[in-house]
């Protein structure tokens, strides 16, 4: 009850601040400072990233992130989850979707559950000046350091590495580096994980959250944004991101009055 008591506050101070206008400062800063170098300790993971389909760089392919023959496969996660050992189901998660600011967001409510005595690690896309931020962790939700990151990945390589050979080289950058992430969260026994869904939420490669394990979702915002990619139409939109809604778990319509002003146009 602790932890709804704080999400209904949550969403209530949201409800009442320009979230927009700071998710597009953070948006634009993202930009500026992306082409900035990793961390040398990182090297063999980037260089291992970067020999996979990066979507980010190269564009969405059109209804990739609809619930359809056109969607990405969630399958493909699942399998490379479970070879993992299936560590999403070892912390809650709160599951956030929409079109602009669910970054802002989940940053927001990490840092009011981190205050609140929580264990919490954020996931996050994309980044602004190293691919760590996507990552946060500790009392302070510090980006995972080089070294950190560098280690988990070498003692999860040979698993990963396998399950790129099984699904014949079409895991993506994005799903092997999710996969990363929630195995990083595990490892550090967090209590509760605040993951943004990439692109819609349907097919989102974070979208391997089940019931039992999700604490919550939240939808931001539905507007016209990867329109190709998400279906063409504001109702399938709609439809993709309320993917990460699971059955008999709550729902947070943030910024439901937008919504509603989007879908009945």
């Amino acid at each position: 009850m602790k932890f709804f008591s704080i999400l209904y506050r949550f969403t209530r101070s949201i409800q009442r601040n320009m979230l927009c206008s700071v998710a597009g400062v953070v948006h634009n800063t993202r930009h500026a400072f992306s082409t900035l170098r990793e961390d040398p300790q990182l090297d063999e993971m980037m260089e291992f990233l970067e020999s996979l389909k990066n979507f980010e760089k190269s564009g969405v392919p059109k209804g990739a992130g609809t619930d359809s023959e056109d969607g990405f496969d969630l399958g493909r996660m699942r399998r490379l989850m479970g070879l993992m050992g299936n560590p999403q189901s070892r912390f809650k998660t709160v599951h956030i979707a929409g079109t602009k600011g669910k970054g802002s967001t989940a940053a927001f409510l990490s840092s009011i559950l981190r205050a609140e005595g929580y264990s919490v690690g954020c996931y996050t896309s994309p980044h602004i000046q190293t691919i760590r931020e996507r990552i946060t962790l500790g009392k302070w939700g510090e980006p995972v350091s080089a070294k950190a990151l560098n280690h988990h990945f070498n003692t999860r390589r040979e698993v990963i590495e396998r399950a790129v050979k099984l699904e014949n080289g079409c895991l993506s950058h994005f799903e092997v580096f999710t996969a990363i992430a929630f195995s990083l969260f595990a490892e550090e026994n967090t209590e509760i994980a605040v993951v943004e869904a990439g692109l819609g939420g349907a097919r989102d490669a974070t979208n391997v959250i089940l019931g039992p394990d999700l604490a919550i979702s939240i939808i931001t915002t539905v507007g016209e944004e990867h329109l190709d990619a998400l279906g063409g139409s504001l109702e399938s939109i709609a439809v993709a991101k309320s993917g990460i809604v699971k059955n008999g778990r709550p729902v947070r319509w943030s910024f439901l009055h937008l919504s509603v002003g989007y879908i009945r146009r």
